[in-house]
């Protein structure tokens, strides 16, 4: 008989997160100030409220610079690495005979579009420098999966994209089929949800489940909504809301859907639409970390959104102007690790 794995929720304890600090050998080299002063911003409101964080970073002179000295609740980790997307290459943590458990996936840069070499090689890393708790890492490298790219709830339901998860860069265009029976055997996922449709421009992930819907406790997911029939979102994330409505939980009840609203469009300097999102938020213990793009109306309508489904936590706004200029956002740049899997 095969031993019971459990992957955890966002929602339950966390001890440390994991955040990757830019320098100039990554893809922010040419804002890199900018970039700096933005990690600085995520830093500041996650000591402030009284979160550990490991930094990942070439030198550790550049984590006390930026925080302006030593702090108990920062840990620089001196290691290699490509960019500083953690959510996608940092390890996913489940509950195994009794003991949390750290899943280092393979990583190759969303599909091959990007270099990932060092990033493919963190975890393994971090298990080398012993940072991980002894017996607790576990090498699933053969397979390809991105932590942005799975919402469970916990108790065995994974929500995520049918557009990443099949692709053929990935696992070699795995079908639904397989790829469910992987996932029940390393996640313990006894209940995939697949949705077929949504997506936002810009985006480099093939439609990553972190930018689109989320699962939320009492049986509810918080989704991206287009209400302007002139955005080239608006019938894919129409699509997208009718396929939501039509997923059950394992009982087969239907999910009570929240509606995030849709940040107005950014663009890049050349003119392209940036792949902004309020489902990027992060849940860390008593708090909510939310991106914000510099737009008070729409800001403060996915605060209080967010609010709906999350009423006994505190939601912490942090501008991501910066963060989105890389085509990602604040729940991309952290990875949540629990208790029981950090050595010190």
């Amino acid at each position: 008989m095969k031993p019971h794995v459990r992957m955890l929720a966002e929602w339950e304890r966390t001890e440390y997160l994991l955040v990757a600090l830019p320098n100039s050998a990554t893809d922010w080299e040419y804002i890199l100030e900018e970039a700096r002063e933005q990690y600085g911003r995520l830093l500041n409101a996650f000591v402030k409220a009284g979160q550990k964080v490991l930094v990942l970073c070439r030198d550790r002179s550049e984590v006390i610079s930026l925080t302006g000295g030593e702090n108990e609740l920062i840990i620089p980790v001196e290691i290699p690495y490509n960019d500083t997307w953690t959510r996608d290459y940092g390890p996913l943590t489940v509950e195994k005979e009794d003991r949390i458990r750290v899943l280092d996936f393979g990583f190759n840069g969303w599909g091959l579009k990007f270099s990932s070499d060092r990033d493919n090689l963190v975890n393994l890393n971090l298990n080398l420098k012993k940072i991980f708790s002894e017996r607790s890492y576990s090498n699933q490298r053969d397979f390809e999966l991105e932590g942005g790219s799975v919402e469970t709830d916990g108790a065995g339901t994974l929500l995520t994209t049918t557009r990443c998860l099949t692709s053929p860069n990935r696992n070699g265009g795995k079908g639904k089929g397989e790829l469910n029976e992987i996932l029940l055997q390393r996640l313990g996922m006894d209940h995939i949800l697949w949705l077929d449709y949504g997506y936002l421009a810009g985006d480099d992930t093939d439609s990553h489940i972190d930018t689109l819907a989320r699962l939320a406790p009492g049986n509810t997911i918080l989704f991206v909504g287009c209400r302007n029939m002139d955005d080239e979102h608006f019938e894919e994330l129409l699509k997208m809301r009718a396929q939501l409505s039509m997923f059950k939980n394992k009982t087969g009840e239907p999910y009570n859907l929240v509606e995030l609203p849709m940040p107005d469009p950014i663009f890049d300097e050349n003119g392209d639409r940036l792949p902004a999102t309020y489902a990027n938020y992060l849940v860390c213990n008593d708090f909510i970390f939310m991106p914000t793009y510099g737009q008070s109306a729409n800001d403060q309508l996915a605060c209080q959104t967010i609010r709906i489904a999350y009423p006994d936590h505190k939601v912490i706004p942090v501008d991501c102007t910066v963060l989105i200029k890389q085509h990602g956002s604040l729940h991309c740049a952290t990875m949540q690790i629990p208790y029981g899997v950090i050595s010190f």
